[in-house]
């Protein structure tokens, strides 16, 4: 049977973990030819559990640790530890296993609303994302390439400022930084939660593509590894607009490469910033 990739459906169907007993979910994965689970998408999991035990509060950020690869075969337990509840700030401590063996640890807070200070770094300078090509039409000269892999359906619309990783790799000199704006196929219902779960998944599977560019390479033909991803939320993401993210891959020594991703809305205010280091070494991590 041929592979279809996900649609925004798949994933969103995906991300509403089954509560199966007290702070116990229950998640569901997206299965591919290698029956790889993705790690943004287990970290939007695990995002979405532990917001369910803290209703009321938003996610301001999520911290994981990738300890082992798990099958997409088969679905992911997820259970949630309330460290702490305070005044403003929620803790969260999240395990995920498979088979009783530990895939994911992560940290999450959440917040009250509260009024202070507000202050960001501003947005750079780049094209409307109209100006810009689908991702799809950027690459439609490399559509016979790997079964037309370039050029798949995928849950979000991505339109790149700079080159993508496939003309990266045809390139002198790697470019030194990825821009991108994105956002959903689809309409997405309005709520913050879901809205940071999916920014989630959607940083696990572009923000590797600027440390694969400095290395002239492709995420298809490449062995790669998420070691850790964190997210900080600074403001809520309205996903009926376009996002802008502005990669880059300050560091890449001992086989890891690091990468950051600070993102915009469409009004120049900053929603996020996301780090993630990979490893790139001997085959597994």
């Amino acid at each position: 049977m041929r592979y279809r990739p996900p649609s925004l459906a798949d994933v969103i169907a995906t991300l509403d973990v089954d509560c199966v007993g007290d702070h116990q979910f229950r998640a569901t994965q997206l299965d591919n030819p290698v029956h790889h689970i993705a790690g943004g998408h287990i970290a939007a999991q695990a995002l979405m559990a532990a917001s369910r035990t803290a209703p009321g509060r938003t996610p301001h950020s999520v911290h994981v640790y990738y300890i082992r690869a798990g099958d997409a075969r088969e679905p992911v337990d997820i259970h949630v530890d309330a460290a702490r509840d305070g005044g403003t700030l929620s803790t969260r401590q999240i395990t995920a296993r498979q088979n009783g063996q530990i895939l994911l640890e992560a940290l999450a807070s959440f917040s009250a609303p509260i009024e202070s200070l507000d202050y960001y770094q501003p947005m750079p300078e780049v094209p409307d994302p109209d100006e810009l090509q689908p991702i799809q039409e950027q690459l439609a000269e490399y559509a016979d390439e790997l079964g037309g892999h370039w050029v798949r359906p995928q849950p979000f619309d991505l339109r790149y400022v700079d080159p993508p990783p496939r003309l990266v790799v045809d390139m002198p000199e790697p470019p030194p930084r990825m821009r991108m704006w994105w956002r959903p196929n689809g309409s997405v219902v309005s709520d913050e939660v879901l809205h940071s779960c999916l920014l989630t998944y959607l940083s696990g599977t572009t923000m590797v593509e600027v440390a694969l560019a400095r290395r002239k390479q492709t995420p298809i033909g490449s062995f790669n590894a998420l070691i850790d991803h964190a997210l900080w939320f600074h403001r809520p993401v309205d996903l009926s607009d376009w996002v802008l993210s502005d990669q880059v891959s300050p560091s890449g020594v001992a086989g890891r490469g690091l990468t950051t991703s600070t993102m915009y809305n469409r009004a120049g205010q900053l929603v996020c910033i996301a780090t993630q280091e990979l490893y790139f070494g001997r085959g597994r991590a």
